[in-house]
């Protein structure tokens, strides 16, 4: 890790260039799995990004031979359901859910289960060549259920979806490209420097922006057309409040560069 590393709990976090902050799941020896404890730290570290006026992107990834192979499954065998049904733990994937800057997901191995689902939730995904997404539940009797048989049929189609959620089959990251779950394929070393590169491109811009952008864009994927216009044309007004929306255009109109000051 470069300068700007901390250790916190079970997660690395990282400042590998302005206003990008990388987050490192950190349980090499269980693939990165979900225990609750991890989650708990991903959404401490992600509430701190939210108010932080310093982060304009995040990039989540993986330590290891893992982004994540997903639940913790020696919780579920101990607790049954109530290791699902577990409110703190519901309560922390709503917070990653909800958090309002982009996120980047740079799939470094496998991103099984609970980790193709976290994976799904981030705004961009890009995966290293090593890259395997699968969701297998279904060969332990279950099915994705934090939000993979919403989340998967949205980036990949109805077929495929129900390709992967049925057999449980593992999928490269070339064939994840080609479906649409990843925006590029990468080679390992290229992984994280891409994404560095995407990720500074994204906190070049204004931090007060960006979000309404993505929330916008999440419209798409969860209401029907209509209210989705609906709700670009309300965060488009609402956006016209702030200083970078004004500051952008009278740049233009200027013929410079904007300065954003994130407000």
């Amino acid at each position: 890790m470069g300068e700007g590393t901390e250790r916190m709990g079970l997660l690395l976090t990282e400042t590998p260039a302005e206003g990008v902050l990388l987050l490192t799941l950190n349980r090499p020896d269980k693939l990165n799995a979900l225990s609750k404890d991890l989650l708990e730290d991903l959404v401490a570290a992600l509430s701190g990004a939210a108010t932080d006026p310093s982060v304009g992107c995040v990039i989540l990834t993986g330590s290891g031979r893992a982004f994540s192979a997903g639940a913790d499954t020696a919780d579920m065998l101990e607790r049954g359901v109530a290791s699902y049904a577990d409110p703190e733990r519901l309560a922390r994937w709503a917070a990653i859910q909800d958090f309002p800057k982009p996120v980047i997901a740079a799939v470094n191995g496998y991103a099984l289960g609970g980790g193709l689902e976290l994976a799904l939730m981030c705004d961009i995904v890009l995966a290293s060549e090593t890259a395997k997404f699968a969701a297998p539940e279904i060969k332990l009797g279950s099915f994705p259920g934090d939000g993979g048989t919403q989340r998967l049929p949205r980036s990949v189609g109805k077929s495929f979806a129900m390709q992967m959620i049925l057999t449980g089959a593992m999928v490269d990251g070339t064939l994840a490209e080609r479906k649409g779950l990843v925006s590029e394929v990468l080679a390992p070393e290229d992984l994280l420097p891409r994404s560095i590169d995407i990720a500074s491109a994204i906190a070049g811009l204004s931090t007060a922006i960006t979000p309404y952008a993505k929330r916008a864009v999440q419209g798409a994927f969860e209401l029907p057309l209509k209210e989705g216009l609906d709700l670009e044309h309300q965060l488009t007004v609402e956006a016209f409040d702030t200083e970078d929306r004004m500051e952008g255009l009278r740049a233009f109109a200027e013929k410079r560069a904007p300065v954003f000051k994130g407000k």
